[in-house]
C-alpha cells in the first residue's frame, strides 16, 4: 500500500508497505506516473478555489473554502498485481472527498465516474438497439451576463422541455448535459446543451431533421428573436457512440475557467446552486438514471480515463531498487 500527503509541493509518500520492499524513502507521485502531475494539477487548483471562498463575505462559502482545503489530503493507494509477476498496479484504495460542487479534484473524479458508468452502460444499450442510429447535438444561447446565468438556465431547460414535446421531435432516448464557459469579456458566461441521442433507423429516411430546421425549432422553443447557434452531427454505423462519451460528460464548467477570476467564480457558484449537470432521457434513462445520482462514489474509477496516455499506473520493483514506467 502507498499512501500520499498534500503539500505545497505536490503529493508526497508517508507510507510505503510491500512484502518485498521494506525501503520508506520518499516520493512524489508525480515521479511515479504522469497521472500524478494530474492530481497535482488539480489539488493546487483547489487550493486556488479555497482561497477565493475564504475571501467571501458568505457563511457558507467558509464552510466551503474548509471544505474544498482539506479535500484529499490524503490518498491511498492499493498495489494490484498484473499479469507479469513484477509488475503492480496502483489503484486509489481509500481517499476523503469534500464534494463541493466546483471543487477541481471532485468535479474531476465525479466526471471519471460519469463516464465509467457510461462506458459499462453503452455496450447493452448497443446491443438491445443494435440497429439504432446516434447523433451528437449542440444546442446554444447568446451569452449572458453572469449574474443571470441562473435564469437563463431556465429558460434554456423549459425551452429542451418544450422541444422533447414537439411533434417533429424524434428522438427516443438522450443523455444531457450542460456546459458553461466564461465569457472572453470576463463577466459574461455561455451557458449551452451538449446531448447524446439515439433515433430509430429509419430516422434518415423518415423523419429527418436538418441544420436548418433544428436552428428553426430550438428558437420557437427558446421564444428568442436570433437564430441560436446548433450543431448537429450523426455517428456513423460502423463507429462506436462511447467515443462521444468524454465530451458529453466532462467537467460542467472548465477549471481554467474556474479559476480564472475571482468575482466571476463565486458569482458561479451562487448562480449554480442546487441546479443539475446531467439529465437522461427516454429509453436510455433505464440504463443510464445513475448519472443522475448526486452523492457518488468518488474513488472507484481509474485516474487515467481520458486523462493521460500511458495505459496503466504502475510500479516495477527490482532485486535492488525500484524503477518507475
Amino acid at each position: 500500500m502507498v499512501s500520499f500527503q498534500a503539500s505545497d509541493g505536490g503529493f508526497t509518500t508517508v507510507n510505503l508497505s510491500h512484502q518485498d520492499k521494506k525501503d520508506k524513502n520518499q516520493l512524489n507521485l508525480s515521479e511515479v506516473s504522469k497521472i500524478g502531475k494530474t492530481w497535482d494539477k488539480h489539488r493546487a487548483n483547489a487550493d486556488k478555489i479555497s482561497n477565493y471562498y475564504a475571501s467571501a463575505s458568505e457563511a457558507s462559502f467558509e464552510n466551503y473554502a474548509l471544505r474544498v482545503r482539506r479535500c484529499s489530503e490524503w490518498l491511498e493507494f492499493e498495489l494490484l498485481p498484473d499479469e507479469s509477476e513484477d509488475i503492480l498496479n496502483l489503484k486509489l484504495l481509500n481517499a476523503q472527498f469534500c464534494r463541493v460542487r466546483h471543487c477541481p479534484v471532485c468535479q474531476w473524479r465525479r466526471s471519471l465516474k460519469w463516464k465509467a458508468k457510461a462506458y459499462k452502460i453503452l455496450p447493452q444499450v448497443v446491443a438491445d438497439y443494435p440497429k439504432y442510429r446516434w447523433l451528437f447535438i449542440t444546442l446554444t444561447v447568446k451569452n449572458c451576463h453572469i449574474k443571470e446565468l441562473r435564469q437563463t438556465l431556465d429558460c434554456i431547460n423549459k425551452a429542451f422541455k418544450r422541444l422533447t414535446e414537439l411533434k417533429a421531435w424524434s428522438i427516443k432516448g438522450w443523455v444531457k448535459s450542460i456546459e458553461v464557459t466564461k465569457g472572453r469579456d470576463g463577466i459574461s458566461a455561455h451557458p449551452h446543451l451538449h446531448i447524446l441521442s439515439m433515433v430509430q433507423p429509419s430516422y434518415f429516411s423518415h423523419g429527418y431533421i436538418s441544420q436548418a430546421k433544428w436552428v428553426e425549432l430550438w428558437q420557437q422553443c427558446l421564444r428568442v428573436d436570433y437564430q441560436p447557434v446548433v450543431h448537429i452531427s450523426a455517428i456513423a454505423r460502423h463507429h462506436d457512440p462511447k467515443l462521444l462519451i468524454p465530451e458529453i460528460l466532462k467537467y460542467q464548467i472548465k477549471e481554467s475557467d474556474l479559476i480564472a477570476d475571482r468575482e466571476w467564480f463565486l458569482e458561479l457558484t451562487r448562480q449554480l446552486h442546487k441546479t443539475r449537470a446531467i439529465a437522461v432521457g427516454g429509453i436510455l434513462r433505464h440504463y443510464m438514471r445513475e448519472l443522475e445520482e448526486k452523492n457518488q462514489d468518488l474513488i472507484g474509477e481509474s485516474e487515467e480515463m481520458n486523462e493521460v496516455d500511458t495505459g496503466s499506473l504502475l510500479f516495477r520493483w527490482g532485486s535492488k531498487q525500484k524503477k518507475y514506467y
